[in-house]
């Protein structure tokens, strides 16, 4: 489709204003963890996840520019644009803030369908698919919070990519590693649809991150992303990425197990041996699910009313009765040595309970214990 005069002359403005490139590139980005690449990445998310006085022990980024700061939108949430090595645009995400508000976003970890409707104010409603599985569930808040800044995101972009640019990077550190891998999939949805250029290439680098989503999600999200498009990086002892909780319950299983043949099974039985392993099912499957059951309470419904606090028109969705939480995407294991634990002491002040979980301790891990 030709593009009209008049757009291309704003097109061409705004790269000129960016200092975005203007003209075609190849596509630079291969597949699998690239040790240079995620320092490079890890230091941006350092410049705006971490105090300055934390973020002094990681390097400035040494091949990428600040191209964009968007506003802070949603449940305190900020985004920035990078150019890397004139070459890669990079979407970073930023984690929690000390602000309430903020936290409400990993709070809100009852599950919802990963494709429907967010109903956030009046004017605002969220469409989303993020996995084409029927049973895919993902994290409430962070789709929530990733309504937001996808109105920003996409126009930037459409922008880069009317400039040249294929190679696209999300990432995120903590719940910007949450969000990211929601933001990831909607714009990996949107190019199976046709939405987004086929030749445009999104490589993912998450850190530090909770889990996204079910079990169906994972499996849904790699099948779409590809093999070695999407690391997750990890330091073992990081408490972050095993949050949420998980909980499985037999109705996770797929509709075809051993659970009604069981059942069957003990039809046939007489009327003592059934009351016997109906009781002991009982015991076995009730409590995983009554705890699904206070998680919609408590992080579902009673933090959707918190968040209305702050948005009055939102409409709490429907959850999913599951909250089976599994990691997602390729696992790169950062593991701590003798040396690690004596610069991260968590006996000198057992408040710092984010000692393994910043920025400085996976850079630390980053350059000295991996790939050795």
């Amino acid at each position: 489709m030709e593009i009209p005069l008049l757009c291309k002359k704003i097109c061409l403005y705004f790269f000129l204003a960016l200092g975005l490139p203007i003209g075609g590139y190849a596509q630079v980005l291969q597949p699998g963890f690239d040790k240079a690449e995620f320092t490079e990445i890890l230091a941006i998310n350092a410049r705006f996840s971490e105090s300055p006085e934390m973020a002094r022990y990681i390097p400035n980024p040494e091949h990428s520019r600040l191209l964009y700061k968007s506003g802070e939108v949603g449940l305190v949430n900020h985004w920035q644009l990078w150019l890397m090595d004139e070459r890669v645009a990079v979407i970073c995400t930023r984690g929690s803030t000390r602000e309430g508000e903020s936290w409400l976003a990993n709070l809100f970890a009852a599950q919802i369908p990963a494709k429907g409707v967010l109903h956030i104010e009046k004017d605002f409603e969220f469409e989303y698919t993020l996995a084409e599985h029927p049973r895919a569930a993902v994290h409430a808040g962070y789709v929530f919070s990733s309504a937001f800044l996808l109105r920003d995101v996409l126009p930037k972009i459409d922008s880069c990519y009317r400039s040249g640019i294929r190679d696209f990077v999300l990432s995120g550190h903590s719940q910007g590693g949450g969000i990211t891998y929601i933001m990831s999939a909607y714009l990996l949805q949107l190019q199976k649809a046709g939405k987004l250029p086929a030749d445009m290439r999104i490589k993912v680098y998450t850190s530090a991150s909770p889990k996204p989503g079910n079990l169906y999600f994972a499996y849904d999200y790699e099948h779409s992303v590809g093999e070695g498009w999407s690391q997750h990086v990890v330091n073992t002892e990081d408490w972050v990425p095993q949050s949420p909780f998980t909980v499985q319950t037999i109705s996770d299983l797929p509709d075809v197990n051993p659970v009604p043949a069981l059942r069957a099974t003990l039809k046939k039985q007489s009327f003592f041996k059934r009351l016997f392993f109906n009781s002991l099912y009982k015991k076995m499957t009730n409590p995983s699910q009554k705890a699904v059951d206070r998680y919609q309470k408590y992080l579902g419904k009673f933090t959707g009313k918190q968040i209305k606090k702050y948005y009055p028109d939102f409409v709490i969705p429907d959850f999913v009765n599951s909250n089976e939480y599994v990691r997602t995407g390729k696992q790169v294991v950062l593991y701590p040595d003798s040396s690690y634990f004596e610069q991260f002491d968590y006996s000198r002040d057992k408040t710092k309970i984010m000692l393994h979980h910043s920025t400085v301790a996976y850079y630390y891990l980053l350059k000295h214990n991996y790939g050795k």
